[in-house]
């Protein structure tokens, strides 16, 4: 099997590796999502709105970290004004010591931070193999958790199957996908893994939020620089891309590993990014199973009782999540509900040959907007740049979308500054997102900047 069908083989499995594979430079025009045709006419949105003051907007980007230093960043990052740099004290009583820029779900007040983890089905397949293994299924009647046990070891031993045969052969692939590899039998998928010594809580309580430390770049901020650039890029420098949303300070929330995410964490980093102020909360990641879906469940409708807005990637495994979740998904899953304070993106292209790009999943219930999210450059750590493509990427194409648009006219909820996105998409002539996304279209910003107008000035 040579290196590019490996890489579609392993397509599925991790979500910030897999917009790492395809991180290496492609041609292109930059800046070409902000511009118009296939992007999303952000540049004749501020024409619109040039006569308008506009107001600062805190944003939480929860992902793998940030770096905070990063010349295109520069006066775009939130500060916690209430809190005295290095002190050791909690000085806001927000109960996070030098939560200056955010903070680090991942590591320790000892200052360690936690690299790769598990995959969601991993940690299942660990806890409950020692209940369920050795069992014949035949002997068993009908039990949901010994169904789960059964899906999650077929997962699991499947892809390790898969892996099987480089073993021996790593040596013939580039550098990247070495490292994915022994990444995923090493950490992702090895049931005997500890992904949470470091943190040294019970992740299973989120009651015991005694853990992390104030470290928001961690171990690898490469993910989680790019997104934040993609919504607050200083525009107009001709360095890098424009970032969508002109007047946002990023609030860093570290809580996506090189693995799966922990349920726990996003729980708390939502909650986090609300009760500091966060209007808008880009989620660019995303897995197969979960946990605790209660628990996140009710820390994204924590976010709408303050009206904040959430921002998801719908994910990279070209799927249909209607049927095959991509959590967290758009509802709740014990009630049912549809979340009101909730979008889920998709990627476009600049292509119209190939509008949706191959990786995308889509849904005509669950993603609700597609966003470009193929050949996106802009900042990664250390004043550099790159092309990164994915979900990941269009998501905070969107999450800068509803922070501009929430600066510009504040009067406005984050529910209709919701409406406004959805109900104004460009929609492609050959209808092709009928049946992809519930909105049927792509996001632009100049006709839900000129809804909002209308809206504001039917409230004087």
């Amino acid at each position: 099997m040579n290196h590019l069908r490996l890489i579609s083989m392993l397509f599925v499995s991790l979500f910030l590796t897999v917009n790492f594979l395809f991180s290496q430079a492609l041609p292109g025009t930059l800046n070409w999502y902000n511009g118009d045709g296939l992007g999303m006419s952000t540049n004749k949105a501020y024409d619109l709105l040039k006569k308008k003051k506009s107001n600062p907007v805190i944003v939480a980007v929860i992902d793998s970290g940030l770096d905070i230093e990063h010349e295109d960043l520069k006066g775009k990052v939130w500060v916690n004004k209430g809190e005295i740099p290095n002190n050791k004290i909690d000085d806001d009583k927000n109960g996070f010591v030098d939560d200056v820029h955010g903070w680090n779900f991942l590591g320790n007040a000892s200052g360690e931070n936690q690299g790769p983890a598990r995959l969601e089905k991993t940690r299942i397949l660990a806890q409950l193999m020692i209940k369920y293994d050795g069992i014949d299924p035949q002997t068993m009647a009908v039990n949901p958790e010994f169904e789960l046990y059964l899906r999650v070891k077929e997962d699991v031993e499947a892809a390790l199957a898969e892996l099987e045969p480089y073993k021996e052969t790593l040596d013939q692939f580039d550098v990247d996908t070495r490292n994915y590899i022994l990444d995923q039998l090493n950490y992702n998928l090895n049931v005997n893994y500890d992904d949470r010594a470091i943190q040294g809580d019970d992740p299973s309580d989120f009651t015991d939020r005694n853990y992390g430390n104030p470290d928001v770049e961690g171990t690898d901020a490469l993910h989680g620089t790019h997104v934040a650039g993609i919504i607050a890029a200083i525009r107009g420098n001709n360095i890098g891309g424009d970032g969508v949303a002109d007047n946002v300070l990023i609030m860093a929330v570290r809580a996506v590993p090189n693995g799966d995410e922990h349920d726990k964490d996003v729980a708390l980093a939502i909650r986090y990014a609300v009760d500091n102020g966060a209007k808008v909360i880009n989620m660019s990641f995303g897995k197969d199973y979960s946990s605790f879906p209660t628990e996140v469940s009710e820390a994204i409708e924590y976010a709408e009782s303050h009206d904040v807005l959430l921002v998801h990637a719908a994910g990279n495994d070209a799927k249909n999540i209607d049927n095959e979740p991509n959590f967290p998904d758009t509802f709740n899953e014990e009630t049912g509900m549809v979340y009101q304070n909730f979008l889920t993106i998709g990627a476009s292209t600049k292509n119209k040959e190939e509008l949706v790009a191959s990786f995308s999943n889509f849904g005509a219930l669950s993603v609700d907007v597609f966003a470009p999210g193929l050949e996106i450059y802009n900042s990664v750590p250390n004043n550099t740049y790159q092309n990164l493509q994915g979900t990941s990427m269009a998501a905070p194409m969107v999450t800068g979308v509803a922070a501009l648009l929430k600066s510009y006219f504040p009067s406005l909820s984050m529910s209709e500054i919701k409406t406004a996105i959805v109900s104004t998409v460009q929609i492609p002539a050959s209808d092709e997102l009928t049946d992809l996304c519930n909105s049927r279209g792509i996001v632009n910003v100049y006709s839900a900047a000129k809804y909002c107008m209308k809206l504001e000035a039917g409230k004087k």
